[in-house]
């Protein structure tokens, strides 16, 4: 190879052999030149001096779509460089050009990353896969969603039980506990990842729990009848109940689904706080709990393993020792683990990403939906995106058990707690958050502005679109009946399922569709203006579809644009326990 043909060769970037291959999707390393020429011709270059002027093999060939010039005709004369003169003493002569040591250098630690890149991917691979061995799932049937959206609000149930497993843990829990609910938070995040709320609910709250169909081994599914009148916290492991029971039975009595759970037993706290090097903690006064053997010092501590799980299940030492208090403990310590978890040291150190990593996966049992790791990544980057001052914990608001002459459990406070449940299922924020655009929330609200018309001259086509059934004809009754809405028909079930109802109109048909919504108790948002369609008459009608919020025929559908004022803390603060 001439002086140009090497110049090209040696001076190619290793990193440039990597080379996309359209038929893989996957890059290649290509150590030889070996790529086609383009078509396109190049800037002619006049040898380096000393060299001679002469082109490369094969440039002479004929590209595809250019003319080759003709040998005959003479080029342009040039004028060759004088060559240096000899050094004295040393035979002029040609010598065998050598690749300097420092190209060399360049090509053999190419090859090398190129290796090392290609080992690291598939170690990567295979690492990812380790994680997902790491991770237990249950299968809950149709308690949840069957995947994971990154484009809608989500509700996950976090259970922590009083199971006793590992060493270390004879003091914690009922000796013979089978797993109950002990530790319970239903955690919603909201659509635009602006807030979140983890609402906690009292593992002796006096519910109702529902019969609860559960997969077997043998992929049959047994029901387990409900009991009335119960602990929530048996709404696990009693009767053999799965996690799939406790998510039906916060559903009966919140009126929130959620769509996954994820839960641990005593192990997670002491793994977790272990592997991120510890979790910041506060108390007002001095602990020295003999029954836990939690001793701490007034004011900021650092706990980890075994003093972490003691700090989070003593009662002895806050409030009025009970588990109500407890909770408020907890919920500290969630927060100051989330931000320990989020943190520059913790994100940028390997070591403790991978420790983090090995302790949560083998820490975690969760639904099939969600079992895989990427799975698991996707939602822990979906709630980074909230900031830690959003992240709201609260408690189911509850009152004694009027029952009891000794207060030992609570039921739901039938006056407060509707305001919270209703703020949580219309993805209302406990805390201020940045707003939408103005423009775009004037725009919103300017569509229940203006006329109404008569509701005789309303013409509407009605569909289920995830209410109860029966919804769209018992809807039909009350607006005919009550409201003289006759020009209505009920058209059976939409083609999708919808979580909140929808009103869709033409331009022409504000006036019906601002009437219709005043019957509803129907929100601005609720009204889609765009297209109608036409109704068995061929007369353009509105369209109302029923979504999953719709709460019966006749009941006012306006949602809450504000959280009641509920006793609350917030991620990004320490409070001290007292």
């Amino acid at each position: 190879m001439d002086a140009q043909g090497r110049g090209r060769a040696d001076n190619i970037d290793p990193a440039d052999q990597w080379v996309l291959n359209p038929n893989t999707g996957e890059y290649e390393l290509r150590l030889t030149p070996s790529a086609p020429q383009s078509g396109v011709p190049r800037p002619r270059r006049s040898a380096p001096a000393g060299a001679r002027a002469r082109s490369a093999p094969g440039r002479d060939r004929e590209a595809p779509g250019r003319e080759t010039p003709s040998r005959d005709v003479p080029g342009p004369r040039r004028r060759r460089a004088e060559p240096p003169e000899p050094v004295p003493g040393r035979r002029r002569g040609r010598t065998k050009p050598k690749k300097s040591k420092a190209k060399k250098i360049v090509l053999w630690t190419g090859g090398t990353m190129a290796f090392v890149l290609v080992a690291a991917s598939a170690a990567a691979y295979a690492y990812l896969k380790h994680l997902e061995g790491n991770v237990n799932t249950t299968d809950i049937g149709s308690a949840g969603k069957k995947g994971f959206s990154k484009n809608e609000a989500f509700n996950i149930l976090i259970i922590g039980t009083d199971k006793r497993t590992g060493k270390g843990n004879e003091g914690y829990g009922d000796k013979n506990s089978v797993g109950h609910a002990d530790t319970n938070i239903l955690l919603h995040v909201s659509k635009d990842r602006t807030n979140a709320t983890a609402m906690s609910i009292p593992r002796d709250l006096i519910v109702d729990v529902p019969d609860c169909p559960t997969v077997q081994s043998d992929g049959s599914t047994k029901v387990i009848g409900g009991t009335q009148n119960v602990r929530f916290n048996t709404s696990l492991g009693q009767a053999g109940r799965d996690p799939g029971c406790t998510m039906n039975t916060v559903k009966a009595v919140t009126g929130i689904a959620p769509d996954h759970f994820m839960m641990v037993d005593f192990n997670a706290v002491k793994t977790l706080t272990t592997a991120v090097g510890g979790v910041e903690v506060c108390v007002a006064h001095a602990v020295n709990d003999k029954e836990s053997k939690l001793k701490l010092p007034k004011g900021k501590s650092v706990v980890e393993g075994e003093q972490a799980l003691a700090f989070v299940r003593t009662r002895h030492s806050f409030g009025n020792q009970g588990d109500l208090d407890r909770i408020k403990v907890q919920q500290q310590f969630m927060g100051s683990l989330m931000r320990k978890m989020s943190s520059s040291n913790t994100l940028t150190s390997p070591t403790k990403l991978i420790k983090l990593a090995e302790a949560a996966t083998k820490a975690l049992t969760v639904d099939t939906g969600i079992g895989k790791v990427s799975t698991l990544k996707d939602i822990a980057l979906e709630l980074k995106k909230v900031p830690a001052k959003n992240i709201t914990f609260t408690t189911v608001p509850v009152i004694d058990n009027p029952t009891e002459k000794v207060h030992a459990t609570v039921v739901v406070n039938p006056t407060t707690a509707p305001e919270v449940f209703d703020a949580i299922k219309n993805d209302v924020s406990f805390t201020a958050v940045k707003q939408k655009e103005k423009k775009e929330k004037a725009a919103v609200a300017a569509r229940l502005k203006g006329t109404r018309s008569a509701a005789a001259d309303i013409r509407v086509d009605i569909y289920n679109g995830g209410a109860d059934a029966g919804s769209a004809q018992a809807t039909l009754n009350w607006l005919q009946n009550d409201e003289g809405v006759l020009k209505s028909s009920q058209l059976g079930n939409a083609d999708e399922t919808l979580s909140k109802t929808t009103l869709e109109y033409s331009p022409d048909q504000a006036d019906q569709a601002r009437k219709l919504a005043d019957l509803m108790g129907l929100s601005a948002s609720a009204m889609k203006p765009g297209k109608s369609e036409k109704n068995s008459q061929g007369l353009p009608a509105i369209v109302l579809t029923l979504g999953k919020d719709f709460k019966g025929a006749g009941v006012s559908m306006t949602t809450p644009t504000k959280a009641p004022d509920v006793d609350k803390s917030t991620a990004d603060k320490t409070v001290c326990a007292s």
